[in-house]
């Protein structure tokens, strides 16, 4: 290739002092350009860099946010990862609490220097691929001043809007490695209780919305009996290529995209990322689409199955933090819930156990009051179904004294007298 091919080495070169910089997420971290631009840590300073969540362990996606960094690189998070999650709550990170709908505005309002991204090699037209992660690349591509990326052979070429025109890349670096994977998960005995109530929920003809997980992924386990199933969502892993191959998602009842799955993200194993590579069903869509609440109304009978940290009696989700403790972030679980309760028929639904061990202690996760210093992520308002191992609590439209009911009849019978003893002395007139 030699279309402004340079080194690795070169390309980290090219990023300065008080640079904005975007580092392309997902499975697509671009690892290479990441770990040659640590490497210059002592003669750079405050290099801002973003990202959604990276796959990846923090030596090789996050170097930036180790200790000792903190004078040339600042880390902001729209989405805290597993990577990063450490350097946030010392102080040394920055998390942007954000809509993943909305992070896109974000990057046109606040333009960039550089951009870090990983994509497929030219085709014979000169176009590269986003593969699996396309979330904001694009507006990352189009806002910054200059682009350096990663061109990998193996990066899936994935239909919708995945494709570049090699002439919007200003530097190309050419490695040859695979992406990161992300396992499927153990069903457990609760999951498979919880992922058993949902499917309930779900009727044939219905457009799903989920994640990766070990919740989302019982969910799809259990839907194996279901029909004409769609999918439109931000995040897709394994557990929808099983039920494509099955038979159960064809997508034959979508209002829009009819046909197609949508989706801005893909993470999973190597054999999902084979899967996707030239598949036609599958339809690549920036967050901006997929997480627009309008788009997501449009299909009928949208379920979207979203997890929580803790749910207090009035229904408050806490999806983002364990206390005052920084955990992941807003990502899409607002822009999807209200969403699907647009839809015609359409069910938003939080799932989660119905407890915690902490310190070696049981905690229950249906509490009276959030924590001091927990975010809310979904207000009660947004809250129609809550699902645990124990059931399926309705929120909508009912008083204060009525979700708590329906809540506490759900939480671990080990703390429902303390959750009743708090409703009825806090006034929730049960």
């Amino acid at each position: 290739m030699s279309f402004h091919s340079i080194s690795v080495k070169e390309a980290a070169k090219l990023v300065q002092s008080d640079n904005r910089v975007y580092i392309h997420g997902g499975a697509n971290a671009p690892t290479e350009l990441i770990q040659s631009l640590t490497l210059r840590k002592d003669e750079l300073s405050n290099v801002q860099l973003f990202h959604i969540l990276t796959l990846g362990s923090t030596e090789e996606t996050a170097p930036y946010s180790m200790l000792g960094m903190e004078k040339a690189f600042t880390h902001h998070a729209f989405f805290i990862g597993p990577n990063t999650r450490k350097a946030v709550n010392e102080g040394r990170a920055y998390y942007i609490p954000i809509f993943l709908s909305e992070v896109s505005s974000y990057i046109k309002n606040h333009p960039l220097d550089v951009a870090l991204i990983h994509m497929s090699p030219p085709d014979s037209r000169g176009y590269c691929s986003l593969g699996p992660s396309i979330e904001v690349a694009r507006e990352a591509i189009t806002q910054a001043k200059i682009v350096i990326a990663l061109v990998n052979p193996k990066v899936p070429t994935t239909q919708g809007y995945s494709f570049i025109h090699k002439s919007r890349i200003d530097y190309f670096v050419e490695i040859d490695r695979p992406l990161y994977t992300v396992p499927e998960t153990k069903e457990n005995k609760i999951t498979k209780k919880i992922s058993s109530h949902i499917t309930e929920l779900i009727d044939d003809g219905s457009c799903l919305q989920v994640g990766i997980g070990s919740i989302p992924d019982a969910v799809l386990n259990n839907l194996t009996n279901h029909k004409n199933l769609g999918v439109h969502s931000e995040l897709i892993g394994d557990g929808i290529m099983h039920l494509v191959e099955k038979g159960v998602i064809d997508n034959s009842k979508k209002t829009i995209n009819l046909g197609k799955i949508v989706s801005g993200i893909v993470m999973g194993s190597q054999n999902m990322y084979n899967w996707i590579h030239n598949n036609p069903i599958i339809e690549m869509r920036p967050s901006r689409f997929t997480n627009n609440i309008f788009n997501i109304c449009q299909n009928e009978k949208v379920v979207a199955i979203n997890q929580a940290i803790s749910i207090d009696l009035k229904g408050q989700v806490c999806a983002d933090s364990i206390g005052k403790k920084f955990y992941s972030g807003i990502g899409g679980q607002v822009d999807f819930i209200r969403g699907a309760s647009m839809s015609k028929g359409g069910k938003p639904i939080i799932a989660l156990p119905s407890t915690v061990m902490i310190s070696g202690k049981r905690m229950s996760r249906i509490v009276p009051f959030l924590e001091q210093g927990a975010g809310v992520v979904t207000s009660e308002g947004d809250v129609h179904w809550v699902v645990t191992e124990y059931g399926v609590a309705e929120l909508q439209h009912k008083g204060m004294g009525q979700r708590a009911k329906e809540l506490i009849k759900i939480s671990h019978p080990d703390f429902r007298e303390d959750l009743e003893e708090y409703a009825h002395s806090s006034g929730f007139n049960m």
